[in-house]
């Protein structure tokens, strides 16, 4: 029924913000009267093939010209919310030697969406300029999602292909197996963490955003949004002033949390950067920290626990 998919949603999302960015809580922690706090296994993204996906791709030289035309899905596992569609990203590596890990999306794209049906039919198709010389560090991203009308979709798995196997004037078609559904690095994030315990609360500074944006612009305006995650609990959020977009953005705003629980209890931060636009808003990329997430980040929040009262500063990839 509809509460129960909702329910399952926002279970989901908990996943989609934490879990999916490193962090895993223990269920014996979860609070079990808040159905979003409750993680379960049979829940995950799963690790095994979960349907296939049918596509084909098109490079034309002259034109210089990629065409991509999403047809259909293949069994697909049935819920009663299972209404699917498929995101495509055109990714490119980053060309600066500086920034050779970090890549940027180039284009972006979403098919219809198909109503319960566990092998959609689509057939959308999708095409954008693209030079030569840029197939070799390109690839396309194929991600099938369960759609929530809240913006909250639900990844059910990826096909990734790098276009450098492409060849021109010839139609390649494919049908592959959706594979675990995982986030790329699109830029790292400057952190400061400062533990108040007598107040019960934390200073969390957002100092820079690096990115590997194709252009800047003085049109291009971005703004943070910080979550904090406390016993799988989430606290009111709060959001940083818009800024211009550009490759190194500045913001030097600090946001304090009021924390109801001792600060050494799980607690996880999620900044999340979006780009501004006149009727609506892109995610450009979110970072996670805290207790019970990867070394690098459970690092920065041993640190700061280590340091009342004295801001600890600290990189962190920016992914999506």
């Amino acid at each position: 029924n509809e509460c129960s998919c909702f329910a399952f949603l926002q279970i989901q999302n908990i996943r989609k913000e934490l879990k999916k960015l490193g962090f895993c809580f223990s269920p014996s922690s979860a609070n079990k009267s808040h159905p979003v706090g409750i993680l379960t296994n049979d829940l995950d993204t799963p690790d095994r093939s979960q349907g296939k996906l049918r596509f084909s791709l098109l490079y034309n030289k002259k034109r210089l010209e990629l065409l991509l035309t999403v047809a259909g899905a293949l069994g697909l596992p049935r819920l009663e919310c299972s209404n699917t569609f498929v995101q495509v990203r055109l990714l490119s590596w980053a060309s600066s030697s500086s920034s050779s890990d970090l890549q940027h999306i180039v284009h972006e794209w979403q098919t219809q969406v198909v109503k319960n049906d566990s092998s959609p039919t689509f057939g959308d198709q999708f095409a954008c300029i693209l030079q030569e010389a840029e197939l070799t560090k390109s690839s396309i991203k194929l991600e099938v999602k369960y759609f929530d009308r809240y913006s909250r979709h639900i990844p059910l798995g990826e096909v990734r292909v790098a276009l450098n196997t492409l060849r021109t004037f010839e139609s390649m078609e494919f049908c592959k197996e959706l594979q675990k559904a995982t986030k790329d690095t699109v830029g790292e994030v400057l952190v400061s963490l400062k533990c108040l315990p007598i107040s019960q609360r934390i200073e969390i500074g957002l100092l820079k955003v690096k990115t590997a944006s194709l252009y800047n612009s003085a049109e291009r305006r971005i703004y943070a949004r910080i979550d904090v995650f406390c016993n799988q609990q989430k606290q009111k959020h709060q959001k940083s002033k818009p800024k211009t977009f550009a490759s190194m953005t500045v913001f030097n705003e600090t946001f304090l949390f009021h924390l109801p629980e001792p600060i050494v209890w799980d607690c996880a931060v999620l900044i999340s950067i979006y780009e501004m636009h006149p009727k609506s808003r892109q995610l450009v990329g979110q970072a996670a920290l805290g207790k019970g997430g990867p070394n690098n980040t459970s690092d920065h929040w041993e640190r700061m626990m280590q340091s009342i009262q004295q801001p600890v500063a600290k990189w962190h990839p920016l992914l999506i």
